[in-house]
């Protein structure tokens, strides 16, 4: 007997992307994440374009991380005309990221993913039940949002990231007027670990590549080696020697894999699961305490990898904020000039990769963007196949709801709308 479990539309993700499980018998036939939205042509339209218009068009991709963005972008360029960034701006792009960090993993993990683990079908319904815990997310996510609006002079698609740094420094005074509701949101994150450690996480695990950057001293946002769980070890510019792109026929979005192995994993459980000595004193005892030891191999847990985070972040933030100074300059000068250059940062969901080649005149000739979602497509594709048997033996209604809560374990973001489900279970002689 075949057996498909289709759904038209993914509720609780950003964007627009539908599901299809086929079985034969208890085993899964064929597994299909579509991603059917238009092509966006991001990397087409960046040729010709001057590369100081690169952080501005790129942070369009993305209503959620657009700084992940504006940051690849900006390390990419900067890496083809040979500067680093460091001192008090790179302080300053790590608060940003902090921001950045805080607002998405507080939309997922309160709006889009708890529901999932307390059984209803949206945020709003969940409200009527437990409005305190979506009235702290939704505070919490404030405070992020209020840190990219201070650094990035806005709350979605910050304005003042340039190449080299910023258009204009902030003061001290507007950054340290953000530290109470910082330390509210520190606590309210501690908060959020016990919270989320108490859910019912579905015993389930897969033998994954995890991979993230790794930073000798720093849990990663910006700079880091490309490590992985499974012996990758590179630098970001050999990025295309270990992993490669392939176009499959049901989704817009391309297919990544390691070469020669396959599906890797990457996002806030491969970053604590390779850097989780890197985590600061509290958001390491705050993983501690919640029982998130390294390694973690089983998705569900995703969510409470993102709690753990949102500690690490609001931390890290509180310590930039009260340090913080000011400086001379806004932005270092970045010669212009013929060049090839890479950037990867750390996106709420995973590894974002930059390439792109200037021309003479410092016009972009050519650009890649390699975005977390595709990354983690053929994982998600995966993680399904293994749980195909439980899916099998479930009321099509309970396999509906766990299906889609694995495809939210990764958070995949893309872009930004919501839709309600229609699942239709064909059987076949």
């Amino acid at each position: 007997m075949t057996r498909t479990i289709k759904v038209d539309y993914l509720a609780r993700v950003e964007g627009e992307g539908a599901l299809e499980i086929r079985f034969k018998g208890d085993a899964v036939s064929d597994v299909r994440l579509r991603i059917f939205e238009p092509p966006r042509l991001f990397e087409s339209f960046l040729r010709g374009r001057d590369r100081d218009e690169v952080p501005d068009i790129t942070a369009r991709i993305c209503g959620i991380c657009p700084v992940a963005y504006q940051m690849s972008a900006c390390h990419a360029l900067e890496d083809a005309a040979g500067v680093t960034v460091g001192g008090e701006l790179r302080r300053l792009r790590r608060l940003l990221y902090c921001g950045e960090w805080i607002e998405s993993h507080c939309l997922h993990m309160f709006l889009l993913h708890a529901p999932d683990f307390l059984g209803y079908e949206d945020a709003v319904t969940m409200a009527k039940d437990h409005g305190g815990l979506v009235r702290r997310g939704l505070r919490m996510k404030k405070a992020g949002n209020a840190i990219v609006s201070a650094v990035g002079g806005r709350e979605i698609h910050p304005v003042n990231v340039r190449v080299g740094g910023f258009y204009r420094l902030p003061d001290a005074g507007t950054l340290r007027a953000l530290l109470p509701e910082l330390k509210w949101a520190r606590e309210a994150a501690l908060e959020s670990v016990e919270t989320f450690a108490r859910l019912d996480f579905p015993d389930f695990r897969r033998d994954y590549e995890f991979v993230a950057l790794r930073h000798e001293s720093e849990y990663p946002f910006c700079e880091g080696r490309l490590v992985s769980s499974k012996g990758v070890d590179i630098e970001v510019r050999e990025f295309d020697q270990v992993f490669e792109e392939r176009q499959v026929p049901h989704s817009t979005a391309l297919h990544a894999a390691v070469k020669g192995r396959g599906a890797y994993f990457c996002g806030p459980l491969a970053r604590i699961n390779l850097n989780h000595d890197r985590l600061r004193p509290l958001a390491l005892e705050a993983a501690r305490r919640a029982g998130l030891d390294a390694p973690c191999a089983n998705p569900f847990k995703s969510i409470l990898a993102r709690a753990v985070e949102v500690v690490q972040a609001c931390d890290e933030a509180i310590e930039i904020v009260e340090h913080w100074e000011g400086g001379a300059e806004a932005a270092l000068p970045v010669k212009r000039g013929a060049g090839s250059g890479f950037g990867c940062t750390e996106a709420p969901r995973g590894i974002l990769f930059h390439h792109y080649r200037l021309d003479g005149e410092g016009l972009i000739a050519d650009a890649r963007i390699v975005p977390p979602t595709s990354q983690n497509q053929k994982s998600i594709e995966d993680d399904l196949r293994a749980l195909g048997r439980r899916l099998a033996s479930l009321p099509h209604e309970e396999a509906t709801w766990l299906a889609e809560q694995a495809v939210r374990n990764y958070d995949p973001c893309i872009s930004c709308s919501t839709h309600f489900l229609t699942l239709k279970i064909v059987r076949e002689p």
